[in-house]
């Protein structure tokens, strides 16, 4: 037998025009075979019926087949989206009890603290240095004109767009899709195709919602999705977890990345390492805001401090370091 879908076009349009429903469409069927062939008269009435049933079982369990390993699959990736939720909550519960390594600073902190180093460091010294609202206020006003064209991320990091939703962690993306509809969606109406660098979602029979490229990889075999009323939720897994996207789709419009919000994202969810080097990051970052040195400036002082005391016959008064 040949392909068995190379007819699929002519009967589907066949289909969509029986307004009775599968009835109709198997009464046209066997019209057809009682007017054009000698189904019926060719053959005894016992073999007649034995083809029609030998041939209805045997579709009939490869449809029963195939529909028991598409539940088997959704039902194995709702437990994974499960499992990893719990872990997340273990993880996250882990966190929350564990004393973090850098903690945060409001800009009230910040600023108490930077005076508090001022006066110590330089207790004689009338001429105060530049407040650090003002520093922070200078570099707002760069950050805006360089970036001025770009969207402000929505408090989850990503974007509120006209059709969907989506927002961001370091390691994962959630894209929310809301549909106006007048009934509750189940899976076979949606369209949901995620590969590395792509994506297709949306409803059959419509325009799809997404289709686009991805900025960067994605973890396909660790991306699922789900339904909830008339909503489809897809939960997509970086591949690299130390940046932040400035667009879900390359055709979407560009947020600004320096404005997200760090401790949005949990660092509980990333590898030792990957931890150990984005806490490096946020701790040099707030050091620059706050005007103090960075550990790579901490670094070169401290081998500076340690040549210096080696050589103590050595004149630094004049020297320049940079």
């Amino acid at each position: 037998m040949g392909d068995p879908e190379r007819f699929d076009g002519m009967l589907l349009a066949m289909a969509q025009q029986c307004e009775g429903g599968i009835q109709e469409m198997l009464d046209l069927i066997f019209g057809f075979l009682g007017r054009k062939t000698d189904f019926y008269t060719g053959v005894q009435k016992s073999e007649c019926e034995k083809l029609l049933l030998d041939k209805f079982h045997d579709h009939q369990k490869k449809a029963l087949k195939r529909h028991d390993k598409e539940q088997k699959e959704k039902e194995e990736a709702e437990q994974r989206r499960q499992e990893r939720l719990r872990k997340k909550a273990k993880e996250e519960e882990k966190a929350n009890a564990d004393e973090p390594k850098i903690k945060e600073l409001t800009d009230e902190e910040a600023d108490r603290l930077q005076k508090e180093i001022d006066m110590k460091s330089n207790p004689d010294e009338q001429s105060p240095k530049m407040p650090v609202e003002e520093k922070n206020a200078e570099d707002d006003e760069e950050e805006d004109e360089e970036d001025k064209s770009k969207m402000k991320p929505n408090s989850g990091n990503g974007a509120d767009l006209e059709n969907y939703q989506w927002t961001q962690t370091l390691s994962e993306v959630e894209i929310k899709i809301p549909f106006k509809i007048s009934f509750k969606l189940k899976s076979r109406d949606c369209v949901v195709d995620l590969d590395k660098k792509h994506i297709k979602a949306g409803l059959k029979g419509h325009p799809l919602v997404l289709n686009g490229d991805f900025p960067k990889e994605i973890k396909t075999e660790e991306s699922t999705w789900s339904i909830d009323g008339k909503t489809i939720t897809i939960s997509i897994e970086k591949v690299n977890k130390m940046e932040w996207w400035s667009k879900l789709v390359t055709t979407d419009p560009e947020i600004n990345t320096k404005k997200v919000q760090p401790e949005n994202s949990k660092l509980s969810d990333l590898d030792g390492e990957t931890r150990s080097m984005v806490e490096k990051m946020m701790y040099d970052q707030r050091q620059k805001e706050m005007g103090l040195p960075t550990s790579e400036d901490q670094k070169k002082q401290d081998v500076l401090q340690k040549f210096m005391k080696q050589h103590p016959e050595m004149d630094f008064s004049k020297a320049k370091f940079s």
